[in-house]
């Protein structure tokens, strides 16, 4: 039987524990609050960079303790629409939307701004909507400069060499961004084919005509099927500019198709972007030239900590305030260097950077 003092003295301090537990208790839900979801919006697996762009920043936003709301909407775009407004529905905070046509969002984005939903484009542009917040992507116009430097370099044309044949591919005529990377590509080459160092044998030149619907390696293929067989028949291609590994998969095929890529007819300078493994195993064939890598890791951190500064009500970080107007505003954006990989540079900028696993390579 426990004296009067050992129970009074228990019953103090079961009396204090429980007090700091309370205390404790109130204080928990301040420092270990619930932070709001993050819709992400991604135009389709079918591309290797989109699942890393996704995942990425899944990772980055977890471990600053966000919940994520990851959807992909296969190239479709009422698919997409419908993602987004679902995202709006259940109250995502912040949207990340690299959209698959960056003119159809209007509508979906206004209900969101209704609702106080911030909006972030991500890598493209989202047009006609003044309810686009900021925009995290590359130098796209350096992407094109890149591009076009790698063809100026490799055929000779700045020591006065030529004339050459070249063929023009463009991005999809609905992604923004794949006019900058033309436009980047001809502040280079117009030069020369104004002068006729370069010439174009089809005659089809801008991007109404060189386009290709939803980057697709498919519809780059036959067309340059149509390009050699029209216009090749007796003439040597010597560069085609192509703005995205997944056309140039497609491009070299066709031109493999015809002979080239021997000895007798060596393959012309064809270039890409992304830094796909497909096209880096071209690349040390000797088939794909170069292609523009676009570390998506940096994309996606620049995007979680503009996510973050914008719930946190601090103001983004941005280094380009008039490039991006989308018909309706001037999107405050942060825009990240592409860096241009061939055969000579490839293992130190995609495999000591950690970027892919030189297993994977080769």
């Amino acid at each position: 039987m426990s004296s009067p003092k050992g129970s009074s003295f228990s019953s103090k301090f079961a009396g204090l524990a429980v007090g700091l537990l309370v205390a404790t208790s109130a204080l928990v839900p301040a420092m270990a609050q619930d932070k709001p979801t993050v819709g992400i919006a991604m135009p389709t697996k079918s591309s290797a960079r989109w699942i890393d762009d996704g995942n990425n920043m899944v990772k980055y936003f977890q471990e600053k303790g966000y919940k994520t709301d990851l959807q992909y909407a296969e190239d479709d775009i009422p698919n997409q629409l419908a993602q987004i407004e679902n995202m709006v529905t259940k109250n995502d905070k912040v949207l990340v939307i690299a959209a698959i046509d960056g003119t159809t969002l209007t509508d979906v984005l206004q209900k969101a701004a209704e609702q106080g939903v911030k909006v972030i484009a991500y890598d493209r542009l989202i047009r006609n909507s003044p309810n686009v917040d900021y925009y995290a992507t590359f130098d796209n116009f350096q992407v094109g400069v890149l591009q076009a430097s790698y063809i100026e370099k490799a055929l000779g044309l700045k020591e006065g060499k030529g004339p050459f044949n070249i063929e023009l591919f463009g991005g999809s005529p609905d992604d923004n961004n794949a006019y900058f990377f033309y436009n980047g590509a001809m502040s280079v080459l117009q030069p020369y084919i104004d002068s006729g160092k370069l010439k174009v044998q089809s005659g089809q030149v801008g991007m109404d005509k060189v386009s290709t619907l939803r980057w697709d390696g498919a519809v780059a293929q036959a067309r340059m099927d149509n390009l050699l067989s029209a216009y090749y028949g007796d003439k040597k291609l010597d560069a085609v500019l192509s703005p995205y590994d997944g056309l140039s998969i497609g491009i070299i095929s066709s031109l493999k198709g015809v002979g080239y890529g021997s000895a007798s007819q060596p393959m012309p300078v064809v270039t890409g972007q992304d830094a796909e493994v497909p096209s880096v195993k071209s690349i040390l064939a000797g088939e794909q030239r170069s292609t523009v890598f676009k570390d998506t890791r940096e994309l996606a951190k620049v995007t979680v900590g503009m996510v973050d500064d914008l719930l946190a009500g601090r103001k983004p970080q941005v280094n380009d305030t008039k490039t991006y107007d989308n018909g309706k505003k001037v999107v405050p954006s942060y825009l990240l260097k592409p860096v241009s990989v061939d055969s000579s540079n490839w293992k130190q900028v995609l495999v000591d950077s950690g970027y892919y696993k030189e297993s994977q390579i080769k």
